[in-house]
C-alpha cells in the first residue's frame, strides 16, 4: 500500500480524531514519555507526533535546544509518515544517505543526521503516528535502544487508548442526553424497562405524571406505587394488566385505557400502547409504553352522559319536587359519585330544609344521611351558604376545609372527600338547593358547574309562573315610564300592527304630535289612513313604498313631505324594523323632522353647482390661454430667426467697429435666448394637444451622455465647477435622440447653473436588469442620475418641480433666472419615451434626478 493510501485510510482517520488529540493542546503523560526517552537514549531530541490527512501534528517533544517546534508541519516534511507504510518500526543511521528524506528541510540543514521510530496505534490496531528520537550526527541504533524505544511506545500506546476511551464514554454520555433530551421532548408520556423488569427511563411528561422518577422495584408494585386504576378509576390494576408489564412479558397492543391517580393531583386517563424491545438476534432488551391522554375527551363524553340523564329524568317527572329528586339521582349516577340531596328554601330564603335524597345502591351512608328531616339557617353549612349567595359552591376536599358543612364529622366517617352545591334559582330567588357528595377528591370544573346549572335551570323553571302577575305589573310600571321620557322628544315614537288583511293598525304612538304634525292629536286617532291624508301629494309614493316593505317583513325608511296642521309643510323621516310576535307583524319605528337638514342639502347642491360652472370657466379660459401662447410662439418664431440671421451677417461683417460688434453680440444672444423660450413653449403646446411625438431608434445612452457632457463642459469650467461621468459598458436604449438630448441638456445646464462656483456635477449610468456575458444591459431598465452640489430645493416643494412655470424659492432667493419650463418638458418627454423622472435631496446639499428608461420599449420603466 502506498503512503498516501495508509494516510488517508478512512478507518485510520477516523480512530485518530476518536481519540480527540488532534485538537488537545498539551499530553502531560506524553510529555513524560518523550523526557525519558532522551534520558534513556543518547539522542538530541524525542517526539510524539501524529500523522493527520493533511498535517503531521507533534503532540510532544523533549530535547529539542531553543523554542519548541512548530506544532503542526506538513507531511512533505514529515518523517514519520514513512512508518505508515510497513506499520513497523524504523531506524535510520544516516539520514542523508536515504533519498525519501531529501526534501525535508532539518536533513538538508544538518539538524537531523539519524532517526528511529515506532508506531503508535488506536486500540482498534490503526496507526496514528509514531514516537521517534532524532539525532544532529550519524547514530548506530543498537538493539538494546530500539527495545527501550519500543518500551516507551507501549507507555504511549497506553496514553492515546485511555484517551479513547474517556473520548468513547463521553460520546456515549452525549448520545444518553440527547436521547433523554428527545424523551422529555415528546408530549406522551414514556416509561422503559429492562429484561429484568426494572424501571430505566421515564420521560419529563412521565415523571410529571407520575410526580415520581423511575425507581428500582418489583414490577408488581408499579401499580400501587404510581397510582394506576383499570378504567372506572377505583380498582387498582392487577401486576399482570400494568401495561410495561404485558410488554415486558412479550405482548403488542394498543388502546389500553388506564386512570392514573398520582398523589395531589387529579386523576386523568390515558390511552397506552405497548411493545417489548427486542434485538435482531431475538434477545428481549426490555419494554417500553408510551400513553396519549384522553382525559378531556372522555370527560366530555361524561358530561353528555349527564345531560342526557338529566332530560330522562326531567320528561319522567310529575312534579317539580319530583324533577328535583329524579335529577338528583341521574347525575349522581352519570358521574359515579355517591350522595346527592335536594333542599328547598323557605320563604325570603332564611333556611333550607332537607326533603329528599339520593345514595349510590350498596354504599351505606346513613351516618351522613340519617333519616330525618334537617333543616339548616341561611349562611350555614353548604346548603345554607348556597342559599345565601346564590352561587355554586365547590369544595374541593372536606378534610382541608374544616367546618364547611353541619355534617363534617359524619362526613369524615362516610369517606367523603368533594362536596359541590348548586341553587336552584327563579330570576333572583333561591328556591331550592342541591347538594352533590363523592368520596374520591375532584378539582373544580367549570364546564360540569355549567351543566349542572342547566338542570337547576330546568327544575326552577315551574316557579315562574308565579311571578307572572308581578311581571305583569312590573311592565306596566315600566311602559309608564317609558312614556314620560318619550313625552319629552320632538320625534314621534310609534308602532304598528299589520294584520292579514296588510291595513296597518296603529299599536303604539307617543304623546307629543306637535313636532311632526304641526299640532297635538289624540294618539287613537293618528292611524294610516290619517298619515296619508296629510302627506304630500308629490310623496305619497314614497310613502306606500315604505308600508309596503313593512307588509312584507323589511326595514324600510322614507323622506316625504307633511302637511300639518298649522298649515307647514315639512320634510319627515320614518325608520322602522318589522319583528314577529306570536304570527303578527309589528313594526316600531320613529319619525323626525328633518326640514332643517333638507333645505341644508339643497343650499349645498345649489353651491356645488355654481362652483362648478367656474371651475368650467376656469379651465376655458385656461385652454384659451394655451392657444393664445401657441400661436404667439408660433408667429414670434420667424421673425427671431430673422433676426438672428442678420445679427450673424452683423457679427461676420469686417466693418463693425468694437461697440457696433458688442451691440450686434448682444442682439445674437439675447435673440438665441427668446429663441429657446418660443421652442419650449411650443412643446408646451405640443404637449397640451397631446402632438408632443417621440421618433424612438435604438442608440447607445453612453454616447449621447458624453456628448452632452462634453457641450456643457466649457459652462462648467468657468465657473470652475468639477464634472465627474460614470458609465457603464453598453448601454442601450431605444429613444428619439433629438429629445433625448434636450432631456440631457436640460439636466446638466441646470446642475451648472445652479451650482455655486468650486462645486461638482456627477453623471452616472448603469443598468437595473440583466447584463449578458459581453457586458450589455440586455433588459430591465437604464438608470441615469444627474446629482450637483447646488442650492437645492427645499423638501415642501419637490411636489411641485415639474410644474410648468414652478420656480424653487431657493432660486428666487439666489437672483437666478429661469422659465420654469423646461423640468416640465423633460418629465413629458421622459414619460413619452415609458420611462420616469424624479428628484430627490443630495446628501450633503444639492439635488439628485434620476431618469429610468426601459432598455425593450415595450416594457415600460
Amino acid at each position: 500500500m502506498r503512503t498516501e493510501d495508509r494516510i488517508r485510510d478512512p478507518e485510520r482517520l477516523e480512530a485518530l480524531r476518536a481519540t480527540g488529540l488532534l485538537d488537545t493542546p498539551r499530553a502531560p503523560v506524553l510529555d513524560e514519555v518523550t523526557r525519558m526517552a532522551v534520558r534513556l537514549l543518547p539522542v538530541r531530541a524525542a517526539l510524539v507526533t501524529l500523522i493527520a490527512e493533511d498535517r503531521q501534528v507533534i503532540l510532544s517533544s523533549a530535547g529539542t535546544d531553543g523554542p519548541a517546534p512548530a506544532r503542526r508541519t506538513p507531511l512533505s516534511q514529515s518523517m514519520c509518515r514513512h512508518l505508515l507504510v510497513d506499520d513497523a518500526p524504523l531506524a535510520v543511521d544516516d539520514t542523508r544517505g536515504d533519498g525519501r528524506w531529501r526534501d525535508v528541510g532539518a536533513v538538508c540543514r544538518g539538524e537531523l543526521a539519524a532517526y528511529a521510530g515506532t508506531p503508535l496505534h488506536a486500540p482498534g490496531g490503526q496507526p496514528l503516528g509514531a514516537l521517534c528520537v532524532v539525532d544532529d550526527r550519524p547514530h548506530v541504533w543498537e538493539e538494546e535502544e530500539l527495545e527501550t524505544l519500543g518500551g516507551l511506545a507501549v507507555m504511549a500506546e497506553a496514553e492515546i487508548g485511555s484517551r479513547a476511551e474517556r473520548r468513547r464514554r463521553e460520546r456515549l454520555e452525549r448520545e444518553h442526553a440527547f436521547l433523554s433530551a428527545l424523551l422529555d421532548s415528546l408530549q406522551a408520556p414514556v416509561a422503559a424497562c429492562d429484561d429484568q423488569g426494572r424501571l430505566v427511563r421515564f420521560n419529563q411528561p412521565m415523571r410529571e405524571l407520575m410526580h415520581a422518577s423511575e425507581q428500582p422495584m418489583d414490577a408488581g408494585r408499579w401499580a400501587p406505587a404510581y397510582g394506576m386504576f383499570a378504567p372506572d378509576g377505583r380498582t387498582l390494576l392487577a401486576p399482570e394488566q400494568v401495561p410495561l408489564a404485558r410488554a415486558l412479558a412479550g405482548e403488542h397492543f394498543d388502546g389500553q385505557e388506564v386512570v392514573v391517580r398520582a398523589p395531589g393531583a387529579p386523576p386523568r386517563r390515558f390511552v397506552t400502547n405497548g411493545r417489548p424491545i427486542e434485538a435482531p438476534d431475538g434477545r428481549r432488551l426490555g419494554a417500553v409504553t408510551s400513553g396519549h391522554e384522553i382525559t378531556a375527551q372522555h370527560r366530555i363524553q361524561t358530561l353528555r352522559d349527564t345531560q342526557h340523564a338529566v332530560a330522562q329524568a326531567l320528561a319522567e317527572a310529575a312534579s317539580a319536587e319530583q324533577a328535583a329528586c329524579n335529577v338528583i339521582g341521574a347525575i349522581t349516577r352519570a358521574l359515579g359519585w355517591v350522595c346527592g340531596e335536594y333542599w328547598r328554601t323557605g320563604p325570603g330564603g332564611a333556611r333550607a330544609t332537607r326533603t329528599g335524597s339520593w345514595v349510590r345502591p350498596g354504599r351505606d351512608l346513613s351516618v351522613f344521611t340519617g333519616r330525618n328531616l334537617m333543616t339548616v339557617p341561611a349562611g350555614q353549612g353548604l346548603p345554607g351558604r348556597v342559599t345565601a349567595s346564590g352561587r355554586p359552591v365547590w369544595i374541593r376536599d372536606l378534610r382541608t376545609e374544616p367546618e364547611s358543612l353541619v355534617r363534617d364529622r359524619q362526613a369524615r366517617e362516610a369517606g367523603l372527600r368533594t362536596a359541590v352545591g348548586l341553587p336552584v334559582r327563579s330570576g333572583d330567588r333561591v328556591l331550592a338547593v342541591l347538594t352533590f357528595f363523592t368520596d374520591t377528591v375532584e378539582e373544580p370544573d367549570a364546564d360540569l358547574l355549567d351543566l349542572l346549572g342547566g338542570a337547576c335551570a330546568h327544575i326552577g323553571r315551574y316557579m315562574e309562573r308565579r311571578r307572572a302577575e308581578d311581571l305583569a305589573l312590573a311592565l306596566t310600571a315600566s311602559r309608564r315610564r317609558f312614556d314620560q321620557v318619550v313625552a319629552q322628544l320632538d320625534d314621534l315614537v310609534w308602532s304598528i300592527e299589520i294584520p292579514d288583511d296588510g291595513q296597518a293598525r296603529t299599536v303604539y304612538v307617543s304623546g307629543n304630535t306637535s313636532g311632526v304634525l304641526g299640532g297635538q292629536v289624540a294618539p287613537r286617532d293618528v292611524d294610516e289612513a290619517y298619515i296619508r291624508d296629510h302627506v304630500h301629494p308629490d310623496d305619497r309614493q314614497a310613502f306606500t313604498g315604505m308600508l309596503t316593505a313593512f307588509r312584507a317583513g323589511r326595514p324600510a325608511e322614507a323622506e316625504y313631505r307633511v302637511i300639518g296642521l298649522d298649515g307647514l309643510t315639512r320634510w319627515i323621516w320614518s325608520r322602522a324594523t318589522p319583528r314577529r310576535e306570536d304570527g303578527r307583524i309589528l313594526v316600531d319605528g320613529i319619525s323626525t323632522d328633518v326640514t332643517e337638514r333638507r333645505e341644508m342639502a339643497a343650499e349645498r347642491e345649489r353651491l356645488l353647482a355654481a362652483e362648478r360652472e367656474q371651475v368650467r370657466r376656469l379651465r376655458e379660459l385656461d385652454r384659451m390661454k394655451d392657444e393664445l401662447v401657441a400661436v404667439v410662439s408660433h408667429e414670434i418664431r420667424s421673425p427671431i430667426a430673422v433676426i438672428r440671421t442678420y445679427a450673424d451677417m452683423l457679427l461676420d461683417g469686417p466693418g463693425l467697429d468694437d461697440e457696433q460688434r458688442m451691440f450686434a453680440g448682444v442682439i445674437d444672444r439675447r435673440s438665441t435666448h427668446l429663441q429657446h423660450l418660443v421652442e419650449d413653449l411650443l412643446d408646451l403646446a405640443r404637449l397640451d394637444s397631446g402632438q408632443l411625438a417621440v421618433d424612438p431608434r435604438p442608440l447607445s445612452l453612453n454616447r449621447l451622455v458624453r456628448q452632452a457632457v462634453d457641450d456643457h463642459r466649457a459652462a462648467a469650467e468657468a465657473k470652475h465647477l468639477s464634472v465627474e461621468v460614470g458609465l457603464e459598458r453598453h448601454l442601450p436604449v431605444s429613444a428619439d435622440p433629438v429629445r433625448l438630448r434636450q432631456v440631457l441638456d436640460n439636466l446638466l445646464s441646470n446642475a451648472v447653473k445652479y451650482t455655486p462656483e468650486g462645486g461638482a456635477v456627477t453623471v452616472i449610468a448603469g443598468c437595473s436588469g440583466r447584463i449578458g456575458g459581453d457586458g450589455e444591459c440586455r433588459s430591465g431598465t437604464v438608470t441615469l442620475t444627474v446629482a450637483d452640489t447646488g442650492i437645492g430645493i427645499p423638501a415642501e416643494e419637490h411636489e411641485q418641480l415639474f410644474s410648468r412655470f414652478f420656480r424653487a424659492s431657493s432660486a428666487h432667493e439666489a437672483g437666478i433666472k429661469g422659465t420654469g419650463l423646461g423640468l416640465a418638458i423633460t418629465k413629458a418627454i421622459v414619460e413619452a419615451h415609458g420611462g420616469t423622472i424624479d428628484a430627490a435631496p443630495r446628501d450633503g446639499g444639492g439635488t439628485v434626478f434620476t431618469v429610468r428608461l426601459p432598455v425593450d420599449p415595450a416594457a415600460p420603466a
